[in-house]
């Protein structure tokens, strides 16, 4: 299922793009999110998250598969699987920027493939629930630009 966000951070593309690839910092601006560990461009961590009425919880690792400076892309693969059950899932997330001088869009497409109890939640739970999650990531990435965190 393909999943299509974006959000507007208020600094230039140069300073977005190094944001944006630090995950460690920006990590704790994704709700729900916990980095665990680090090897490399392998980030562990783990991801809460509600979906109607179940809460879930995965641990999964995030990698770098891109990344064009240049072109302002760069390609994630996030997996996961469920600590209290059997589902796993399997993101392809695709940033491209765009912006000004004083601000950045980034454009967001996930490829997402989930099993499992959210499986049966279908596209429209799972894409209401993506983007609030990428709207609270954004405010709360403007909060932490702005010092205010």
């Amino acid at each position: 299922m393909k999943l299509e966000n974006s959000l507007t951070i208020p600094v230039p593309p140069p300073a977005a793009w190094r944001v944006l690839l630090d995950l460690e910092r920006i990590a704790p601006c994704v709700p729900g999110a916990t980095l665990t560990g680090r090897d490399g461009d392998r980030f562990r961590g783990q991801l809460k998250v509600k979906l109607g009425p179940i809460g879930l919880l995965y641990d999964g690792v995030v990698t770098f598969v891109s990344r064009d400076e240049d072109a302002g892309v760069a390609v994630l693969e996030a997996t996961g699987r469920e600590k209290r059950g059997n589902g796993t899932a399997k993101a392809i997330v695709t940033c491209r920027l765009v912006g000004t001088d004083a601000a950045t869009d980034v454009h967001v497409q996930t490829d997402l493939a989930i099993t499992g109890k959210p499986a049966q939640f279908g596209r429209g739970a799972l894409a209401e629930v993506a983007g609030a999650l990428v709207a609270q990531f954004a405010n709360n990435l403007r909060m932490e630009l702005a010092g205010l965190k």
